[in-house]
């Protein structure tokens, strides 16, 4: 670049618990010289207003999730239009959440009708009344989002396609997303497995990631016993927070498995390489599906580990030899048999652990995400600011009426406050 750029990132960073702060903190260093990036997380957006009219940004790039974590950024994306990276294609849950604890129902309301016009406005109901759950992945919910940017970034060629055909004219673009090379020394398998109580020559298929309902515990659990009861020597190592997921003590025992399941709970990112050496193949499955790219699929594919995933449409330009695909009209008998194959075939786990661990080479290493993000920031700074006239009101109301009547009493205006 010939000129430096300054750019304001919002996101969340370590020590928040989110994979996307993990992934801002790995890309923002690796951006180039010339890139000034200034860190907006929760706790320091309140100050970018005033920052951003002394000195405005040439960029202002969202790192938006489906995630609490990323609801802070909903009061500036539309104000303060620029890149969005979407890594989740479905928003729904956490933009719901968001208006609905803070009992903003009609504004609900509002922006449920605008993202979906095609439906019936009674269907916003399900989550007023609380009954969203999976019903929210119907209904995306980023419509507001899209036309607003001035650049769409997601991790997935299908996924930008999709975005295009969906919204004409949108500018939508893919970056790869990347993640680093797992450092491990030689004796983690063996000083890990024995920490965790696995023996020696047994198998070991790893969990990662926060459970929830969607990573398929319930499915997981169901074959673990069949390939227990078959007299494998099977064991499933869970590693991530389970709080989330109350149901796994009472799945645990009704398919009698407790003492084949290792739970490790929240662990440092500086430890998961460790983890990723104690198994032997990991299970990244998801449904229903917000059309992510999993960073914690990535890592296992870093570490050269054999791994089964959902057969999900957005994953269909990944080639058969990278992973096994669980067929979704079959999960329990297509996951068993994955499982199966991987305990009974050591050949087979070491070819697919190579053929992953090529992939990640050439498509997923953080240097090829830079290198993208080269690409996308300057092609997002060219691109104009939207003119979207037709918004909910609760994105273009400024909310000053209440300090304007209290000023224009002593005849007096807040010019300050105006939109720009």
């Amino acid at each position: 670049m010939n000129a430096s750029m300054r750019v304001a990132w919002f996101s969340p960073f370590p020590p928040v618990r989110s994979g996307i702060a993990a992934y801002s903190a790995d890309i923002v260093p690796r951006l180039d010289p010339d890139i000034v990036v200034d860190r907006v997380a929760e706790s320091d957006a309140h100050d970018f207003v005033w920052r951003e009219r002394r000195h405005p940004h040439d960029l202002v790039v969202y790192q938006l999730g489906n995630a609490r974590c990323h609801d802070y950024m909903w009061a500036y994306l539309v104000r303060y239009p620029g890149l969005v990276v979407l890594h989740d294609a479905r928003l729904h849950h956490a933009r719901a959440g968001a208006l609905l604890r803070d009992r903003r129902d009609d504004d609900y309301r509002r922006e449920f009708q605008y993202d979906h016009p095609g439906v019936r406005p009674e269907a916003a109901d399900y989550a007023v009344e609380g009954l969203g759950g999976s019903i929210h992945y119907l209904w995306p919910m980023v419509r507001v989002v899209i036309r607003t940017a001035r650049l769409i970034a997601v991790h997935s060629p299908i996924v930008a396609a999709d975005l295009r055909d969906e919204f004409p004219g949108a500018a939508v673009a893919a970056i790869r997303m990347g993640v680093p090379a797992p450092a491990v020394d030689a004796g983690a398998r063996v000083a890990l497995r024995r920490a965790l109580g696995l023996p020696h020559g047994a198998m070991v298929f790893a969990v990662f990631g926060r459970l929830a309902t969607e990573k398929r515990i319930a499915a997981v659990l169901q074959s673990l016993a069949a390939l227990s009861a078959d007299g494998r020597d099977v064991y499933v190592l869970i590693v991530g927070e389970t709080d989330g997921y109350p149901e796994l003590p009472e799945q645990l025992a009704r398919h009698g498995v407790a003492d084949r399941v290792r739970v490790a709970g929240h662990v440092p990112d500086d430890a998961i390489a460790g983890y990723l050496a104690a198994a032997d193949a990991c299970l990244c499955l998801r449904w229903p599906t917000a059309k992510e790219t999993s960073a914690s699929w990535l890592r296992c594919l870093a570490a050269a580990r054999a791994t089964v995933i959902s057969d999900l449409a957005h994953l269909a330009d990944i080639p058969a030899s990278v992973a096994m695909r669980v067929d979704l009209l079959d999960e329990n008998r297509s996951l068993e048999l994955a499982m199966r194959r991987l305990t009974d075939d050591g050949r087979l786990r070491e070819e697919l652990g190579e053929a992953g661990n090529r992939y990640w080479s050439v498509h997923h290493t953080l240097d090829a995400m830079a290198e993208d993000y080269r690409r996308v920031l300057l092609q997002a700074a060219g691109c104009p600011v939207p003119t979207v006239d037709d918004l909910p009101s609760h994105f273009t109301d400024d909310y000053s009426g209440t300090a304007r009547g209290v000023v224009s009493r002593f005849g007096l205006t807040v010019d300050v406050l105006r939109r720009r």
